[in-house]
């Protein structure tokens, strides 16, 4: 049946409501950009305010009747897959932001951007307690913001549904209890092994060809600087507002792979921004749909195909072109880049040992939402985690509790996300691998543009039109799971360290 010029109207309404709220987060998102990579500290109090109105806007945008109604339409009107897919996303956001209060919405966004800026201070200085009070506040706020959503066995329920659509604190809970052992043995393994060395990474490398490396690198994988750019940034991240503005940020340090590997960890997020079909820039169709599939993005980037032989077969000659004093190559090079070794930073952390970060921080997140665990008694409780699941205590609160800039934002729920975006990677690749073929020699040519390809078309240009957890099933045929990540950690490891 053909569409009629109410079906069309309906539908061009509800998009370019969208698009007006569109309009607003973009601003707010080249704020909040802004104030990581180039804003001066004494712009911070202005800062918040100028956040804190755009978000009441924003907020008052999506929960007006005037949405409400133009989504009822819509949804009388879809005709099209995109069309239904369009009015249960927007009707999703409507739901969920008539139920928290604006000022509730305001606030937080205030004191995220204040409490970011106390974040960055309190972590140079190594001083916890002055970022104590802006911590107990966010975390009071988030507990409010759960209760307004609504929620029945857990309060993290209601504040990680907006992360990962549809996943409950049982369901990370279940994640966790399938991987800890089994991570724990296998780094306890490990440890039995002689250390590898990789002294040799650590220098005064040169920054501008740092930058310059780090460019080409994440150019050679796919990411298009003529719709991106890369800068640095104090916690690195990915933002953007449309699928022709992607920033990446990274950070250099006197480890020579932290500015490399965190270049191609968020360039795997751009190219999934950048993935989007152009029809579908600005609207509520375009961008990842998930953050743990979008981490699953940047960990196949990052470390399938970034710290595999094959890459660096091909970028090594490169690199100890640009960094003479590098005196590493070869299978020296590949395990010294693959190194487990238990550490305090979670983003420094190498693939095996990374998943129990992610459960201290999620395990905390909990009991702090349940009060039992206070924000006065977190230090402790972050260093006894460390002790039991790493086997090391941090020495001071910037290798412990004061590393991640996640809390400071309000946060809350995200962290395991990363973890399922560690098992798709792999769960991912087995079939991309099996439609593909030798992924390894196309790697190690220097050809990355099957591998952007597949995911292109499987993964990326498919946007928000799916949920989660049906976008998995259409890519892989099966839930998400440990086994593929398993199987393909273990088998890379025994082979490394002879286990």
């Amino acid at each position: 049946m053909a569409a009629t010029s109410t079906n069309v109207s309906a539908i061009t309404d509800l998009m370019n409501r969208f698009y007006d709220i569109n309009a607003l987060r973009s601003a707010l998102a080249s704020f909040e950009w802004d104030q990581q990579v180039l804003m001066p500290q004494g712009g911070a109090s202005a800062r918040a305010e100028h956040i804190g109105i755009l978000s009441r806007m924003e907020h008052d945008l999506v929960t007006d009747d005037t949405t409400r109604t133009l989504i009822e339409r819509a949804a009388g009107a879809a005709e099209t897959d995109d069309e239904r897919a369009l009015v249960r996303i927007t009707k999703r956001e409507y739901d969920i932001a008539t139920k928290i209060p604006t000022s509730l919405v305001a606030e937080k966004s205030r004191l995220g951007a204040i409490a970011h800026e106390s974040w960055v201070k309190a972590r140079a200085n190594n001083d916890y307690k002055s970022f104590a009070p802006q911590l107990k506040r966010m975390f009071e706020i988030v507990k409010e913001e759960a209760d307004a959503l609504g929620w029945k066995n857990h309060p993290y329920d209601a504040l990680t549904d907006q992360y990962e659509e549809g996943a409950t604190h049982a369901d990370w809970t279940r994640m966790f209890e399938g991987l800890k052992s089994k991570q724990i043995e296998l780094v306890r393994r490990i440890a039995e092994k002689p250390t590898i060395d990789d002294s040799a990474f650590y220098g005064n490398w040169d920054l501008n060809a740092q930058r310059k490396f780090g460019n080409m690198l994440v150019q050679a994988i796919g990411f298009d600087m003529d719709r991106g750019r890369q800068d640095e940034a104090a916690h690195p991240f990915c933002s953007g507002w449309s699928v022709g503005d992607v920033r990446l940020t990274t950070r250099y340090k006197d480890y020579l792979p932290s500015g490399i590997f965190g270049s191609l960890h968020e360039a795997g997020h751009g190219m999934y921004e950048q993935g989007s079909p152009m029809a579908w820039d600005r609207s509520p169709l375009a961008g990842g749909v998930s953050l743990g599939i979008h981490e699953s993005q940047s960990r196949t980037w990052e470390n399938i195909v970034g710290r595999s032989r094959g890459f660096w077969k091909f970028f090594g000659p490169k690199l100890r072109e640009t960094f003479p004093g590098l005196k590493l190559s070869g299978e020296e090079f590949y395990r010294a880049i693959n190194k487990v070794e238990p550490s305090f930073i979670r983003v420094e952390a190498d693939e095996v040992t990374y998943n129990l970060h992610v459960l201290v921080r999620f395990e905390i997140e909990s009991e702090m939402l349940t009060g039992k665990l206070t924000v006065e008694d977190l230090p402790e409780a972050w260093n006894a985690k460390y002790t039991e699941y790493l086997g090391i205590t941090p020495k001071t609160y910037s290798e412990g509790c004061l590393q991640d800039v996640h809390w400071s934002m309000g946060s809350i729920g995200y962290f395991p996300t990363y973890t399922m975006g560690n098992l798709l990677s792999y769960q991912i690749w087995n079939v991309l691998e099996k439609d593909l073929g030798d992924t390894a020699s196309m790697i190690e040519s220097g050809n990355f543009k099957p591998i952007l390809n597949w995911l292109q078309e499987k993964v990326y240009s498919q946007g928000k039109k799916y949920p989660p957890k049906e976008l998995v099933m259409r890519v892989t045929g099966k839930p998400v799971g440990a086994e593929d990540y398993l199987e393909g950690l273990t088998k890379k490891y025994t082979e490394i360290y002879s286990l």
